[in-house]
This record gives C-alpha cells, sequence and structure tokens, in this order.
C-alpha cells in the first residue's frame, strides 16, 4: 500500500516519537482518573490493568517501524486518537487525500 514519497517517510519518522509521546501523556492523564475516582482499590487497580493491556497495542504507544507499513501506522494512529487531520499538514497532498479517503473524512 506504500506508494508514499521518500519525503512523506521522512516526515512520518521525525513526527511518529512526537505523536507518541503526546498520546501517552494523554493516556497517562486517563490512567490517573481511574486511580483517582471513587471505588475500591482493587476495582481502580484492576481497570487499570485492563486499560493499560488494551492500549499498549496501539501504534499511538509501539508500532513496528517500517516503510511498507507506514500508512497503516498512520490510520491506526489516526482511528486510535493519537494524531489528527491537522498533524498530517506537512505530508504530501497524495498521502493526505489518500489517508481522507480510507477514513471516510
Amino acid at each position: 500500500m506504500n506508494t508514499f514519497s521518500e519525503k512523506d517517510w521522512k516526515i512520518f519518522r521525525s513526527k511518529i516519537a512526537g505523536w507518541q509521546e503526546a498520546y501517552m501523556d494523554k493516556l497517562n492523564k486517563e490512567y490517573i482518573k481511574i486511580l483517582s475516582g471513587e471505588g475500591n482499590p482493587s476495582d481502580k487497580f484492576w481497570e487499570l490493568e485492563k486499560r493499560i493491556n488494551e492500549d499498549k497495542k496501539d501504534c499511538g504507544v509501539c508500532c513496528k517501524m517500517s516503510r511498507s507499513n507506514q500508512f497503516y501506522i498512520m490510520m491506526s494512529l489516526l482511528n486510535e486518537g493519537a494524531i489528527t487531520m491537522d498533524d498530517l499538514e506537512d505530508f504530501s497532498d497524495d498521502l493526505k487525500d489518500t489517508i481522507k479517503h480510507f477514513a471516510g473524512r
């Protein structure tokens, strides 16, 4: 699926770490809310454990970087809420149009 330019790949590589850090910061704030909420400590612990196990599978947390997976990683990031279409402003129109098409936006 990856027919995007070398420039798009370089931009992607330069941005992915920042996107992931911002996404994990968002998750950490959600975890704090879980731990700070009402309820039994054990219930909060197990709820948090469940969330972490689900969230660690997100591309916003960890992904196998390869140029052939760039499109799929970007779609996952978009679907997870780790990035928005605004985060793609530096990319080529071809990449943005393809992402918009498959994201239904």
